[in-house]
């Protein structure tokens, strides 16, 4: 099996064990470079218990989680978010087959990371004996995928999207749940959000670092000006205000590598719901308050 194959499965097969399989140990990218560019899906197969809906609902506010059922809940979306990003990764490894080695088996080990935090979920969801066919499941990254691959900054606007904003906004959800999970006697769940957290930051890093990389430096822009690189090339609708979450973990974004310019540009962005309210008279925040559905 090579990258290209192990990606179709992922993406092929609606089955969750083939989903969450483990890539083999002697995977080779420089295969994968031989191959002819293999158009992936728009949408990735799934079983009718994994369905994906145009949305799931209010994810539990942490005060919330002493209720079980709300605690399962809130786990379901966790490990379909981690679903959803593992076959964000094997799509963009399809649509690119031609970038760098050193970025493809950087995707690859997030990929397997993300396969990892879904199991993890999936087990603390079982322990509460619930399973993801109990819930509703939001397609809302896969919504931005027609827009990434057809964007004119390609394999940057894929970085931007996913690891410079779905990521981003997890290194501050997941801190804020493990302490309500902590809080409600759920150790066990709390360890996972830890471990998601501490490997967010690593794959935020690859995203940032990757931009720079990838982005041309004109008059106005350097490489390494993640500001003007973000502006240019997230997707709409997305913004730096889907890329944070309460309250706001600068310490995390600093171990990622992100420079305080883009830090603070994040931190100070405004949800559209924002900008067309700002005296804040009772109308919800919005983008910047609660994690995509």
């Amino acid at each position: 099996m090579d990258a290209t194959e192990f990606c179709l499965s992922i993406l092929e097969s609606g089955d969750l064990a083939v989903k969450l399989a483990p890539a083999p140990r002697d995977l080779d990218v420089r295969k994968h470079d031989q191959r002819a560019p293999t158009a992936p899906p728009d949408r990735p197969a799934r079983s009718a218990s994994l369905a994906m809906s145009g949305g799931a609902g209010r994810l539990p506010r942490p005060g919330q989680l002493g209720d079980p059922e709300a605690r399962a809940r809130c786990i379901a979306r966790f490990a379909h978010h981690e679903l959803m990003a593992v076959e964000l990764f094997a799509w963009a490894l399809l649509r690119w087959p031609d970038q760098p080695a050193a970025l493809k088996r950087g995707w690859l080990r997030v990929l397997s990371e993300e396969q990892e935090h879904c199991r993890l979920y999936v087990e603390r969801l079982g322990a509460l004996g619930f399973s993801l066919a109990d819930f509703r499941h939001s397609d809302y990254f896969w919504k931005h995928i027609p827009s990434i691959g057809t964007s004119s900054h390609g394999i940057v606007a894929f970085l931007c999207a996913v690891g410079l904003t779905f990521e981003q906004a997890n290194l501050d959800f997941t801190p804020r749940y493990a302490r309500a999970f902590r809080a409600v006697g759920d150790a066990a769940t709390a360890r996972v959000c830890d471990l998601v957290h501490a490997e967010e930051i690593g794959h935020v890093a690859l995203a940032a670092t990757w931009v720079r990389r990838l982005t041309p430096g004109d008059a106005d822009a350097a490489p390494s000006d993640l500001v003007a690189a973000y502006e240019q090339a997230i997707p709409f609708p997305l913004s730096a205000a889907r890329a944070k979450g309460r309250p706001f973990d600068l310490e995390a974004r600093r171990r990622a590598g992100l420079e305080a310019s883009f830090i603070e540009y994040v931190r100070s962005a405004r949800s559209t719901v924002q900008l067309s309210n700002p005296a804040g008279d009772g109308v919800p925040g919005g983008d910047t308050r609660r994690p995509p559905q």
